[in-house]
């Protein structure tokens, strides 16, 4: 199970809206064919690995990330195909999380003659498709809010400057993160000072580019600031871009953006801004699975207040700005938040706290 985990992840950030799933076909301890969902659209974990075991399969024991579909979408149910192998014994990680095919698949196998085994690394495969299991279970996507900052908590060395915070590892993790969302979201206040690409660029080994998906971007601009002119939106990539704004923001403003090629949603507001859970109520009804937000602080803090927050990136570098220096937190929250689940690990010279905030 723990090498149909890792086969799942390499489907990470092509696969979206459907989950990562891994697949092994093994006869006793050793293995004897392998599959992943490569991408929308493609054949599912368990037709790969199936496909390739051939014969090898009858009497065998599939190992699987996901319980094994039931019905059929872009391609038929996994289940008749592995009836069909001859496998003796499916293990599957977790049930799917969607209600109304929950246990179907499982139950179709079972009233095949199918041994069927439930559960095995269960919170590791809830974990590895969390945007997956949230979005099944409230029509929300999953949330990480990713922030880099010195090791007194600045973000910048002076208001209103663009400040290089985190190092070259840290830069190349943030890209990971960009490829695996299905949206990026910033305040107009990072658009203005930083004019970002809001692009993902990942480079592989000697430094060549390699192929990554470029998010959905999202704007939280609640008066229409940001300039017609920023680059986010000359960029040349297929992703979007969409303005959330307050209700009352100037028409005419909304016409000028439009034409760059910018969607305008008016939400509701929340203290002067625009309310975020709103926001991500309106991404989960247009199948948006996981956001990552980047900034800038006034955003963090709102999107901690308004407890939309799963996962919580914090990038912390072996630097001191010192007093005056814009912090991420210089506005208290309104309530202290508690972590659940808290690592730490290291990317080059930088600190990363890794805090999960809601259960996966």
């Amino acid at each position: 199970m723990r090498r149909a985990l890792a086969l799942a992840r390499r489907g990470e950030g092509w696969t979206s809206p459907n989950p990562m799933v891994g697949a092994v076909v093994a006869r006793g301890d050793r293995i004897v064919a392998e599959g992943w969902h490569r991408r929308l659209g493609a054949e599912h974990a368990e037709a790969m690995a199936l496909r390739r075991a051939g014969r090898r399969a009858r009497g065998a024991t599939l190992y699987v990330t996901l319980e094994p579909c039931n019905h059929t979408a872009r391609t038929p149910p996994c289940t008749d195909q592995v009836i069909t192998s001859g496998v003796a014994r499916v293990v599957t990680g977790m049930r799917d999380p969607n209600r109304r095919v929950r246990g179907g698949g499982d139950a179709a196998l079972r009233r095949a003659g199918l041994v069927v085994v439930e559960g095995l690394l269960e919170r590791e495969c809830r974990a590895l498709n969390a945007a997956f299991v949230k979005q099944a279970l409230t029509g929300l996507p999953f949330v990480t809010l990713k922030m880099a900052m010195s090791l007194d908590g600045k973000v910048a060395t002076a208001r209103g400057r663009r400040t290089a915070i985190s190092g070259p590892e840290g830069a190349r993790f943030v890209h990971g993160l960009r490829h695996a969302s299905d949206a990026i979201l910033v305040g107009v206040r990072t658009v203005r000072v930083d004019d970002p690409l809001l692009t993902t660029r990942i480079r592989g080994a000697g430094g060549r580019a390699q192929a990554g998906k470029d998010p959905l971007r999202v704007i939280v601009d609640s008066r229409l600031r940001m300039p017609p002119g920023a680059r986010l939106l000359h960029t040349g990539s297929p992703a979007g871009t969409i303005i959330a704004a307050a209700r009352g923001a100037a028409r005419s403003r909304e016409a000028r953006l439009a034409a760059e090629g910018a969607a305008i949603w008016r939400l509701p507001s929340r203290q002067g801004g625009v309310s975020l859970r709103a926001l991500m109520r309106a991404l989960g009804e247009r199948g948006v699975q996981s956001v990552l937000i980047e900034g800038g602080p006034a955003v963090a803090v709102s999107a901690l207040e308004e407890r939309v927050v799963d996962r919580l990136l914090l990038l912390i570098a072996p630097r001191l700005m010192g007093v005056g220096a814009p912090g991420l937190f210089d506005r208290a929250l309104r309530r202290p938040l508690s972590i659940k689940r808290l690592c730490t690990g290291r990317l080059g010279g930088d600190l990363l706290l890794d805090a999960e905030l809601t259960p996966a």
